[in-house]
């Protein structure tokens, strides 16, 4: 632990930053390029409809993720700042609690999965063409949900203690196994998009049997106490409104796959629900690494936002902003200079190419700022601060897309609707700006009373600003 707590507090930061984020990008690119095969394989071994079927299905399956992703996020910062603050028995506590709560709520949800499974498909905007395919496919990635959330909330567990590289093998094994085994399950076995499903919940099985040897073989700095899967309702409490930032963002998505699945089921076809299905797939790939970036810098402003080390803090805000805008820059101009070829890589059906041309170039005309609220949003989730961390979240999806999505969609019908995307990318970077700029004002602040009681230890210390 002490090795670990030294580089979280002492390493440059930009060494430390590469160490911890390029194992999550890694890993964040091999489940983008599984997600790439997946829907290549399903486009070539099905159809068009059956890209859509799996687009309407796969909102269901992120609420799921969403649930575990809010317990391990918000757990993890919770388990880095009890590290920064030398609580190993608080970072103990919660990683019982992340294991017992993510068990009971991914099981809820597969139960209300299971029952309502074709009311939720016609919610999320199945039309009667492709709801037998969001069938097929869901009712066997319902039954291995479980898998998906253990590994979800693990990956950030083993992050928060610096251990990126056995997340990244622990996020890599199930890709590359997926990858694998889809051709044999879609192909071989001739079992369509049923048997993406069952490739895809074998793959996850094996990573959470990899993650079970991370934590009983003695690598974890933490150690699994069975008296700490009691849940607390302190450590929940913290850990759920932290996370909940993450949650909202996962959720929105699926938020939004609904109003628009439906809208472009009204104002187009079920081509156009397609053709949002390798845009959201394409959007995963190029987002994905911005995300991985996060992943490393959310141990390391935790960490040293528990310590005190403010300085630390900003730095590493900057050097992973810089890295995410460069990022989603050239994501930028690749969807801008080469959309044909993009598409061409999903499908060979010519109108879903043409009229994706014109779409994938309008929904990405302002991707480049988005690596900056990727960082700006986990900036939040890392110091604890959970009001604005949601707020940041539920910006660009629930609060500002949604309502312009039907204001646009009524005014210019289809167009309406692919013009919302760079229109919601700027208020929210916006808004982003204006709470990350608040921000770094209060951590001066910080740094500033650091150093004035450091010069007059005898005057009274002033309480961190919680604002």
């Amino acid at each position: 632990m002490e090795e670990n707590s030294k580089m979280l507090e002492e390493e440059k930061i930009g060494k430390l930053l590469m160490k911890l984020s390029i194992p999550a990008i890694t890993a964040m690119l091999v489940q983008a390029l599984y997600n790439f095969v997946d829907t290549i394989y399903i486009a070539r071994g099905v159809g068009t409809l059956g890209i859509a079927g799996v687009s309407v299905a796969f909102p269901i399956q992120m609420i799921i993720m969403a649930a575990a992703g809010m317990i391990g996020i918000g757990g993890g910062t919770l388990v880095s700042r009890s590290l920064g603050a030398k609580n190993q028995d608080r970072a103990e506590k919660a990683l019982g609690n992340i294991f017992s709560s993510v068990f009971f709520l991914s099981l809820g949800l597969t139960i209300v999965g299971i029952i309502f499974l074709d009311p939720l498909l016609n919610l999320f905007g199945a039309t009667p063409d492709i709801l037998s395919y969001a069938e097929e496919y869901m009712s066997v990635i319902l039954y291995g949900s479980i898998f998906f959330a253990i590994g979800m909330a693990s990956h950030n567990v083993m992050r928060a203690q610096g251990h990126a590289k056995d997340a990244m093998i622990a996020m890599i094994i199930p890709g590359i196994l997926n990858i694998i085994l889809d051709p044999i399950f879609i192909f071989g076995l001739n079992m369509g998009v049923r048997g993406a499903a069952v490739a895809t919940v074998l793959s996850q099985m094996v990573g959470v049997i990899y993650i079970g040897y991370y934590f009983f073989s003695g690598k974890s700095i933490l150690k699994i106490r069975f008296k700490n899967f009691v849940l607390d309702r302190h450590i929940m409490g913290e850990t759920v409104a932290v996370g909940a930032s993450a949650f909202a963002r996962q959720v929105a998505g699926s938020l939004l796959a609904i109003v628009l699945n439906n809208l472009l089921g009204t104002y187009g076809s079920s081509l156009h629900i397609a053709i949002f299905g390798v845009i959201n797939r394409l959007f995963m790939f190029f987002f994905l690494p911005m995300f991985g970036i996060a992943q490393g810098f959310l141990p390391i402003a935790g960490y040293n936002y528990g310590a005190k080390r403010y300085d630390r803090v900003k730095e590493v805000l900057k050097k992973a902003t810089t890295v995410a805008l460069i990022w989603s820059t050239i994501s930028f101009a690749l969807v801008q200079l080469f959309p044909r070829f993009l598409l061409s890589i999903f499908s060979t059906d010519p109108a879903l190419i043409e009229e994706g041309i014109v779409a994938l170039r309008i929904d990405a005309m302002f991707i480049w700022i988005v690596g900056f609220q990727v960082i700006g949003s986990a900036l939040f989730q890392a110091i604890g601060r959970a009001a604005p961390a949601l707020l940041l979240s539920m910006s660009r999806q629930i609060l500002i897309f949604i309502p312009a999505v039907f204001i646009m969609s009524n005014l210019f019908g289809l167009m309406g609707i692919w013009y919302t995307f760079p229109l919601s990318d700027v208020l929210s970077a916006t808004l982003t700006l204006f709470f990350v700029i608040r921000e770094i004002k209060i951590l001066n602040s910080l740094e500033k009373e650091q150093k004035y009681n450091k010069n007059f230890p005898n005057e009274y210390e002033p309480q961190e600003n919680e604002g």
